[in-house]
């Protein structure tokens, strides 16, 4: 039984989301944040003392990302193509990590997720001007194909679209990407994304 560590108002959210997709039973083992992450217990799984992290038999992984590519593997396709379009899959899922999360999550600091005295306007409006030139990119890619390889939903939206979060669930201003917010509003709006929002959202 695959073991997902870590709590669904994480970036496991990620990750229980891909299990979903992917058809693969899994029980979420709920680790918090402080204290537990620094038990011997959970740094055997993730040394680096943060969540999430997968159990898969002999398998132990961190990186929600790199779960989410295992666990789609898992699966095969449509969720993990083959050919060309599996190494597509690897370039938007380093590009969510690399150019998408660090704009992201700069705008959610100095949003929603530090204390108010401790946002700083500037870094807000700089997150947001940063996500905002990587949603041209997305929007332009999105022109006439609903999901980032063409037709089919895989791990890559799955990835991509998690990063994201944040930015769509507290009302990040996506402008004129229509594109982009109904390509989201497609993904949050799937069966295996609704099961892993009620964990999150519940």
């Amino acid at each position: 039984m695959i073991r997902i560590h870590g709590t669904a108002r994480s970036r496991a959210f990620r990750c229980i989301w891909a299990a979903e997709e992917a058809g693969l039973p899994f029980v979420l083992v709920e680790t918090g944040f402080g204290a537990a992450l620094r038990s011997a217990d959970h740094l055997r799984v993730n040394p680096n003392g943060k969540i999430p992290a997968l159990e898969d038999g002999d398998l132990v992984l961190f990186e929600s990302l790199a779960i989410n590519l295992h666990l789609a593997r898992r699966a095969g396709p449509p969720l993990m193509p083959e050919g060309d379009d599996a190494s597509r899959v690897l370039q938007w899922t380093l590009w969510a990590a690399t150019e998408v999360e660090p704009a992201a999550m700069q705008w959610a600091y100095h949003t929603y997720l530090r204390p108010e005295g401790e946002r700083d306007a500037g870094q807000a409006a700089q997150g947001a001007s940063g996500l905002g030139a990587r949603l041209d990119v997305l929007e332009s890619h999105l022109e006439g194909q609903p999901h980032l390889l063409g037709e089919a939903f895989t791990i890559a939206d799955c990835n991509l679209a998690g990063v994201l979060y944040g930015a769509w669930s507290n009302r990040f201003d996506f402008g004129g990407h229509t594109r982009c917010r109904a390509w989201l509003e497609r993904c949050f709006n799937r069966p295996g994304a609704l099961a892993a929002r009620k964990l999150r959202e519940g």
